[in-house]
């Protein structure tokens, strides 16, 4: 079998052709530009790369951009005092504060203190119970992204055994919740599996969409899954000189109907749906009406 590679990077280059209209339009109709503020804690290079992907994500969609970066020992309280002065900026829209945080900040009361119509992250509890809820503002962007991936690629989710490797807040939970909802590209029956499931390969080989975030990589292996079942790895991990997923992708691509790569799977859709969610908070403050499908 030669498995369909979804190629993230390619549809998120074409979400983000399509949001750059959207800005256009906004500008244009309404005089609107969607603004997003990023506070960056510290020195960690992977998060400055982040979000330095960020700010050139909004420069070419015409996204006004605001880049905070401060010092390692920046207090609790000062991050706090900076994140209430943003929610009450009206140019802002958009929230995020990159993680990981230093030790001494409680990451929990910082992301608790955005405003939710500015939780672009989606990670605020009022936003998490929305989507438990089924009535979501706005979707975590990874797992949003993932959504985006199965549809766009025509893969069919009604019905679907759905298995979920790796119960995080941030890609697990989310995605597990949205999948199950009674909604177009959900009404999955899904199993989520994690640290204490005994036998997970009894789980991963029942699976017709299997959703790997485990945090380990190629944890997931040719002889864990059935035939034609697609694949979605979220990992990114460094393994020698190059980066490989949670899945071992050589092996499974020769069982799999469809499958992401890594690098340029999910990672890219990430970003993507941060600017979707920017634009959304941006439409949601001007009473405007949304006109992008999820």
């Amino acid at each position: 079998m030669s498995a369909m590679i979804i190629k993230g990077s390619e549809i998120a280059k074409q979400i983000r052709e399509e949001l750059k209209h959207e800005v256009e339009e906004l500008k244009k109709k309404y005089n609107l530009i969607p603004g997003l503020a990023t506070i960056l804690v510290g020195e960690d290079m992977a998060s400055k790369v982040y979000v330095g992907a960020k700010e050139k994500a909004c420069r070419e969609l015409g996204i006004y951009s605001e880049r905070i970066d401060l010092q390692y020992d920046t207090t609790e309280a000062e991050l706090l005092a900076l994140v209430e002065k943003l929610n009450k900026d009206e140019k802002i829209h958009g929230i995020l504060v990159q993680l990981p945080l230093p030790r001494h900040i409680n990451k929990t009361n910082v992301l608790y203190a955005i405003d939710p119509k500015k939780d672009v992250d989606g990670f605020h509890p009022v936003n998490i119970g929305k989507l438990v809820l089924g009535d979501p503002e706005f979707l975590p962007c990874t797992s949003l992204g993932i959504l985006e991936l199965l549809i766009r690629s025509g893969i069919e989710t009604e019905g679907a055994e759905v298995v979920v490797v790796g119960r995080s807040n941030i890609v697990g939970k989310p995605i597990a919740n949205m999948l199950f909802q009674k909604k177009k590209g959900a009404n999955a029956t899904v199993t989520v599996c994690h640290t204490g499931t005994k036998n997970i390969t009894s789980h991963t080989r029942r699976a017709d969409i299997l959703i790997v975030a485990a945090g380990k990589p190629k944890a997931i292996t040719a002889a864990m899954v059935k035939e034609g079942v697609v694949v979605i790895d979220v990992g990114v991990n460094r393994l020698g000189s190059g980066l490989v997923g949670d899945v071992d992708f050589d092996s499974v691509k020769e069982k799999a109907r469809a499958i992401t790569p890594v690098p340029g799977g999910v990672g890219p859709m990430t970003i993507a749906m941060l600017m979707y969610n920017t634009i959304k908070a941006a439409k949601m403050a001007a009473g405007i009406k949304e006109k992008i499908k999820e």
